[in-house]
C-alpha cells in the first residue's frame, strides 16, 4: 500500500521551482495585478456599501468592515487553489514542465513542494494588494491588519495542498469543475464571509468549522482587521497549521504516485 504520510525528500533546491514560477509570473505582472486590485473595490461598492445600507451592522460593526477581511481571505483561497489546480495541471500535463525539471538534479518531491510554496506566495501577493486597497477605504485597523500577510501564507499553504490533492486525482482539466463547485463555492458562502455562522443550523456550523479552512481564516482575519484580537484565535491558527502541514505531506505523496505510475 502506498504510504501517503511518508516524509518528503526535499532540499533547498526546492527554491529553484519557486523562482521559475516567479519569473514566469513577473512577465505578466501587470495583468496579474489587476484582479486583486479591482476585486475588493467591486465587492465593497456593490455589497459593502450598497447592500450594507440595508444590512446596517453585523456583530456590532458596519457591514463593509465585516466583509472586508472575508474578501481578503476569499482572495487567498482562490489565488492559491486555482494556481495549484489549473496552472499546475497545465505545467504538468500540457507544458511538460515537470518532466523538464525532474531531468535536472531536482526530484519529484521538490517540484511538488515548489508548486505549493508558489501557490502560498500567490496568496500573499493577492492578500497584500487587497489589503492596500481596503486600507484606502479606512475600514481596517492598522497596524494590526499587517498580520494578514503572514496569515495569507498559512492559508495559501493549506489551499495549495488541497489543490494538489485534487490535481493528483484529476483525469483531465475539466474535472476541476467538481471541487470548484462542490467545495470552493460552498466555502465561499458558508464560512462566515457575508453573514455570521450563528444564523446557520447547528449541523451546518459543525461542518463549516470541521471541514472548511476558510472559516478559520475568516475568523482570524476579522479579529486582525478590527483590532479586537482574541487569544482564542490561536486555536484557528493551530488548526490551519496542522491541516496545512498534514495535507502538504499527503499531497506530495499523492502527486508522486500519479507521476510515477
Amino acid at each position: 500500500m502506498f504510504n501517503y504520510f511518508k516524509a518528503p525528500n526535499i532540499s533547498r533546491r526546492v527554491l529553484k521551482v519557486w523562482l521559475r514560477n516567479k519569473d514566469v509570473f513577473m512577465k505578466t505582472v501587470k495583468v496579474n495585478f489587476l484582479p486583486p486590485f479591482l476585486e475588493p473595490i467591486i465587492y465593497l461598492l456593490g455589497l459593502g456599501f450598497g447592500l450594507g445600507v440595508f444590512v446596517g451592522e453585523v456583530d456590532g460593526v458596519p457591514y463593509p468592515v465585516y466583509i472586508a477581511p472575508a474578501l481578503i481571505c476569499v482572495s487567498m483561497m482562490n489565488s492559491s487553489f486555482f494556481e495549484c489546480t489549473y496552472s499546475t495541471y497545465v505545467r504538468m500535463y500540457y507544458q511538460k514542465t515537470f518532466d523538464a525539471i525532474i531531468s535536472t538534479p531536482l526530484n519529484i518531491d521538490e517540484v511538488i513542494l515548489g508548486e505549493i510554496l508558489w501557490g502560498s506566495t500567490k496568496s500573499v501577493i493577492n492578500a497584500s494588494i487587497m489589503l492596500s486597497v481596503v486600507s484606502m477605504f479606512r475600514i481596517v485597523s492598522l497596524p494590526s491588519s499587517i498580520l494578514i500577510i503572514p496569515l495569507a501564507f498559512l492559508v495559501g499553504l493549506t489551499f495549495s495542498a488541497i489543490a494538489i490533492c485534487f490535481t493528483s486525482l484529476a483525469p483531465n482539466i475539466d474535472a476541476f469543475n467538481y471541487p470548484t463547485y462542490l467545495f470552493i463555492t460552498p466555502m465561499f458562502i458558508f464560512s462566515g464571509t457575508f453573514f455570521p455562522l450563528s444564523t446557520l443550523p447547528k449541523p451546518m456550523r459543525t461542518i463549516s468549522y470541521a471541514l472548511f479552512p476558510l472559516t478559520h481564516a475568516v475568523h482570524v482575519a476579522r479579529q486582525i482587521t478590527t483590532g479586537a484580537i482574541n487569544p482564542k484565535c490561536l486555536l484557528n491558527i493551530i488548526w490551519l497549521a496542522t491541516v496545512g502541514t498534514t495535507l502538504t505531506i499527503i499531497s506530495i505523496n499523492m502527486m508522486k504516485k500519479r507521476l510515477i505510475v
